[in-house]
């Protein structure tokens, strides 16, 4: 059966968010039917004002929607530290933690020839013009631990390294409450690699 054209292009405009397929977004398009008017407006409402009113900090790309960001404005934080992620939602996990006080730079990507993405497509150049300042004195680059992220730390570590600017990378390996016999050989790997002296 097909649907009437405003239910099919509510569907289609759902299947194209990650991970939603046609089910769940025909699912999600019933449940909107269902909503209250004024709910279905304030949602839209939402949906317009995040994409008309959010930003990238001019300094670390960031999301923000004022610029600069929060964090690049914070007197109270380590500006000899940037911890180099691929996404804003890497800031906002790192922050939960509440432990790393030092600054951020947003890739919005990973290096990855086969997606034709090079260094120039993501905000690498703008990450070396940051690193002129004298005051940074380390970088911790915390992509993700893929062959795409691989890539890039790999690539930031050797473009940096010789600016004398320590260039460090997050530890990967079990995650705390894993069971080594479910642990692919690969984070096997890279815990043993990444171990510390107790």
């Amino acid at each position: 059966m097909q649907y009437p054209e405003p239910i099919s292009k509510l569907i289609e405009g759902f299947m194209r968010l990650p991970g939603i397929g046609p089910k769940t977004a025909a699912r999600l398009a019933f449940y909107v039917l269902d909503m209250k008017e004024e709910d279905v407006f304030d949602f839209g409402k939402a949906l317009v004002n995040a994409k008309r009113e959010l930003t990238h900090c001019s300094i670390c790309q960031h999301i923000t929607d004022t610029d600069p960001c929060r964090i690049c404005e914070d007197q109270t934080r380590d500006r000899s530290v940037i911890c180099v992620v691929q996404d804003s939602k890497d800031v906002i996990a790192m922050e939960k933690m509440q432990e790393f006080r030092g600054q951020y730079h947003v890739l919005h990507g990973a290096i990855s020839p086969v997606d034709g993405i090079g260094p120039e497509d993501i905000h690498i150049p703008d990450l070396i013009k940051r690193l002129q300042d004298e005051t940074v004195q380390e970088l911790i680059v915390a992509t993700n631990p893929n062959i795409e992220g691989e890539a890039t730390a790999m690539y930031i570590s050797r473009l940096v390294k010789p600016t004398g600017i320590k260039v460090s990378r997050i530890a990967h390996g079990l995650p705390v409450g894993g069971d080594l016999e479910y642990a692919d050989e690969v984070t096997l790997s890279k815990a043993i690699e990444g171990r510390q002296e107790l």
